[in-house]
């Protein structure tokens, strides 16, 4: 199964460098660090080895970041008329 997100690509990769002996496992944090202990070097470079063209950066993320680029213009509320009475 291919990662979900960049980080997780990113984590698995330096889970895996973890786990060959190039990187020493104290250097580890997080997600890499759980993922270098329950993971078979085989798991992890089939996560490592996905592409990030397109993935997001985190899980969940659609991509805007919390910005308004999928909001039509003239939609926000600098441009909103009210009606007071």
């Amino acid at each position: 199964m291919p990662a979900t997100s960049k980080a997780q690509q990113k984590a698995a990769g330096a889970a895996l460098a973890a786990k060959r002996g190039d990187t020493p496992t104290s250097r580890l944090k997080g997600a890499s660090r759980s993922m270098a202990d329950s993971m078979t070097e085989a798991r992890l470079r089939e996560l490592a080895a996905t592409l990030r063209k397109g993935k997001p950066e985190r899980k969940g993320d659609n991509g805007s970041q919390g910005s308004r680029d999928h909001l039509p213009p003239g939609s926000g509320v600098a441009n909103c008329s009210l009606a007071l009475p």
